[in-house]
């Protein structure tokens, strides 16, 4: 059995001040290379999502239009009628409300003929959401 000296100190078992500053130091390095990255792909699903129901409603439009010769005066009557389950999702504006609607050319009626997203700001290609 070893019994330390009379003064000396005995080791004691854990992680020195410095061990765990090297640690902490290792692993917010590693958060500071992953997080952007992160923060990106979440805008990009984003835009994806608002690419794949501008296209999906955009569809509908035309298909009420085929079928009853005018466009819809809302966008609920595309729910209403079927064409669509629910209002499209603007997932930059977080909101199914801030569509703005677009009326068809002069030569075609009245309605909404196309939406564009009330998001402000671009892509992140620097495209205004707006000419989407």
């Amino acid at each position: 059995m070893y019994l330390p000296a009379a003064g000396s100190r005995a080791r004691r078992s854990g992680f020195t001040l410095i061990e765990l500053m090297v640690v902490m130091t290792i692993v917010s390095l590693l958060l500071s290379l992953a997080a952007p990255r992160y923060f990106r792909s979440i805008e990009r699903s984003k835009e994806t999502v608002l690419k794949a129901n501008l296209a999906a409603t955009r569809d509908a439009l035309d298909k009420f239009h085929a079928d009853t010769g005018h466009y819809p005066d809302q966008l609920d009557e595309l729910v209403s009628k079927r064409y669509l389950r629910t209002l499209p999702f603007d997932p930059i504006a977080e909101s199914s409300t801030s569509w703005v609607l677009v009326s068809p050319p002069d030569a075609q009626g009245t309605g909404v003929y196309n939406l564009i997203s009330g998001a402000p700001g671009a892509s992140a290609d620097g495209i205004p959401y707006a000419d989407w």
